[in-house]
C-alpha cells in the first residue's frame, strides 16, 4: 500500500487535529468521543474533498487541464472546494449544481457554498434533480473542447479509486496519530454520502491491518445502496492500489436511519447535534452530511450501542459553511439580537 506511486499535490494542512469531545463525552454519559478535524484542511474553510482533490488535481495537472468540471447539490462542499483547488492552480472551474431538496430559499440557492464558487471566479448552471449529472458533465466538456479547451472532469464528491486515495491516506495518518499518543481507537463514524470518503477508510484501515471498527452514517442513499456504493468502489480502490484480496465485505457498513425525507433537507434530530456541538464543543457541523452524521452517532450512544469505555472517533468532515444556507432550519433566519 504504497501512495508514493501516486502523484499528489498538496492543497490542505496536514495533519490534521485529533481532539478530544470532553463536553459532549460528559452530557451523553460516554463514550469517550474524538473528534478528527478534516474540517480544518485548509483549503476555502476546509473539507473532506481537499483530500481527494490531492490525488485528482495532479493528474489534472498531468493532463495539462486548463478547465476543472465537476457536479453536485446546490449547497455542494465538494463544488466549492474543487473551484478553490481550481482558482489555486490557475485553472477555470465550471460547476454544475443539481436541485435535490426543492428549496426555493434565497440563503439556499444562492448564499454560503454558491456564493464562494462564485468568489473563487466558478461558472455556475443548475439542474432539475434527477438530472444525469455525468451525462451533463460529458456534454459541457465536448463543447469546451470544441472551442479549444483542455477540460478535465472530477465526478461528483470527487470518488473515484484516485480521490479515495485521500482517504487511504486519512487512515495511515489517523492510525499513527493514535499510535503517538497511546490511544486505541474502538470506532471511526463519519457521514457518508458519494462513497469516496468510506471507500477510501475500508481500504486504508485493511492494508494497515487495523482493528478500528468503521461506521458511516447515510446521507441520502438506502442501507444496502449505500453499501453497495462502498463496497464497490473500496474494491476498485483496493485494485488501483494493487492490495492482494481486495477488501472484506464485513468491513463496510452504513447505518441509514438518519437520512430523514431526504438528502439535505433537515432533520431534528441534525439540528440537535448541530445546536450541540456548536454550544458543547465550539464546533461548527455542517447541515447535510456531519450534522446527520451526529445525529446518528448520538443517537446510537443514546440507545447503548457503545460502552462507556470505548473510544469513538467522530471525522468531521467539514461544510458549515452550508449552514448560512439553512438559517430558517435553526429559526435564525432573519432574527435579531
Amino acid at each position: 500500500m504504497d501512495l508514493s506511486l501516486f502523484p499528489r499535490i498538496a492543497l490542505g494542512h496536514f495533519p490534521t487535529p485529533l481532539e478530544p469531545m470532553g463536553n459532549l463525552t460528559a452530557l451523553l454519559g460516554g463514550p469517550r468521543l474524538w473528534v478528527k478535524r478534516d474540517d480544518c484542511t485548509g483549503l476555502s474553510s476546509g473539507g473532506n474533498k481537499t483530500r481527494k482533490l490531492e490525488y485528482l488535481m495532479a493528474e489534472a495537472v498531468a493532463t495539462r487541464a486548463d478547465v476543472v468540471i465537476t457536479q453536485g447539490a446546490t449547497q455542494s462542499n465538494h463544488a466549492r472546494q474543487t473551484a478553490a483547488a481550481a482558482a489555486k492552480l490557475g485553472m477555470k472551474c465550471h460547476i454544475l449544481l443539481e436541485d435535490r431538496t426543492g428549496s426555493t430559499d434565497a440563503d439556499y440557492t444562492d448564499n454560503g457554498n454558491v456564493l464562494l464558487n462564485r468568489l473563487h471566479g466558478a461558472t455556475v448552471e443548475r439542474h432539475a434533480g434527477g438530472t444525469n449529472m455525468q451525462q451533463q458533465m460529458e456534454q459541457v466538456a465536448e463543447r469546451l473542447r470544441g472551442n479549444g479547451a483542455n477540460p478535465y472532469v472530477v465526478p461528483g464528491g470527487g470518488s473515484t479509486p484516485l480521490g479515495a486515495l485521500g482517504y487511504v491516506n486519512a487512515a495511515i495518518e489517523l492510525v499513527g496519530q493514535a499510535a503517538a499518543r497511546g490511544l486505541k481507537i474502538d470506532y471511526l463514524v463519519h457521514a457518508t454520502g458519494s462513497a469516496g470518503t468510506q471507500a477510501g477508510l475500508v481500504a486504508g484501515l485493511h492494508g494497515l491491518n487495523s482493528d478500528i471498527q468503521l461506521l458511516g452514517i447515510g446521507t441520502r442513499a438506502p442501507k444496502e445502496k449505500q453499501e453497495a456504493m462502498v463496497y464497490d468502489l473500496a474494491c476498485r480502490t483496493a485494485e488501483h492500489l494493487r492490495m492482494r484480496g481486495g477488501v472484506p465485505r464485513e468491513m463496510v457498513v452504513a447505518n441509514c436511519d438518519y437520512v430523514g425525507p431526504g438528502y439535505g433537507i433537515p432533520t431534528p434530530g441534525m439540528v440537535e447535534a448541530v445546536e450541540l456541538l456548536a454550544r458543547t464543543e465550539g464546533l461548527l457541523l455542517d447541515p447535510v452530511y456531519s450534522g446527520k452524521g451526529m445525529a446518528g452517532l448520538i443517537d446510537l450512544i443514546r440507545k447503548g450501542r457503545f460502552k462507556t469505555t470505548d473510544n469513538v472517533v467522530f471525522l468531521h468532515t467539514g461544510g458549515s459553511v452550508a449552514l448560512f444556507g439553512y438559517g430558517e432550519a435553526f429559526g435564525l433566519k432573519g432574527s435579531q439580537g
